[in-house]
């Protein structure tokens, strides 16, 4: 288990610093103000007109870089910063945000792939630990001599959830990517922001960006952990 531990920590670190990075880059670009003088509500309602989407709401949510989209209830869900304010930053979390409902709009097939995964996840991500804690201790104790790695049918289980998991992973990186692409594009050609703020924009988005980046090659990791533990058993 040496080794599941150094995954995790170093997944942990990387992942830390990332979003200490991230953290540190919006506070930086919370800082160059908007010339036009929108906020970020402005902004995600502007971006949801000019592509014709006018079922979507904007709304404020408590708490910091909790901004998402919800496909059930159509809305634009904006923390309460990047809701009122007017900057680089907060330009960039709307928009991208807005790309998540023009992926609805249009029907984009990772959107509509991850979302199937949705349900599958939720359990998996829920049972996962239990079911590969318990894969171990029922390889331990049922080893035997004619059968030296006991019965590994319980930890398969659990390597297939967390498959189940990394997958979403790494479905997630388009979604993310596509969003912000989306994004960028409409601001740029808008004119919504100026030359200096979509540099902002651009630097905000690629480190967001990095933070699911590094939560999916962590889960891999992980993922090849339990896969080549259940191996070494069957071997």
């Amino acid at each position: 288990m040496g080794g599941y531990y150094l995954i995790i920590g170093l997944s942990m670190l990387v992942s830390w610093l990332v979003s200490a990075r991230l953290k540190s880059k919006f506070a930086h670009y919370s800082k160059v103000h908007l010339r036009n003088g929108m906020s970020g509500k402005e902004v995600a309602e502007k971006m949801l007109r000019d592509s014709g989407i006018h079922d979507v709401q904007v709304i404020s949510v408590p708490g910091q870089l909790t901004d998402h989209y919800n496909p059930v209830n159509k809305t634009v869900n904006l923390s309460e910063a990047v809701y009122m304010q007017r900057n680089a930053a907060a330009a960039a979390v709307a928009a991208h945000e807005c790309g998540h409902a023009v992926q609805h709009a249009v029907g984009y097939s990772m959107l509509q792939m991850r979302s199937k995964l949705v349900p599958v996840v939720q359990i998996s991500s829920n049972l996962m630990q239990f079911v590969l804690i318990a894969g171990i201790v029922l390889m331990g104790a049922t080893q035997t001599i004619e059968n030296p790695n006991g019965n590994t049918t319980v930890l398969a289980i659990g390597v297939a959830m967390f498959a189940m998991t990394t997958l979403f992973a790494f479905v997630t990186l388009p979604v993310e990517y596509d969003a912000s692409n989306r994004a960028m594009k409409w601001l740029k050609d808008t004119g919504t922001v100026t030359a200096e703020e979509f540099v902002g924009v651009k630097d905000s988005l690629k480190w967001a960006a990095r933070t699911y980046v590094v939560a999916a090659i962590g889960s891999l990791a992980q993922l090849l952990y339990w896969a080549s533990l259940l191996m070494g058993r069957r071997d």
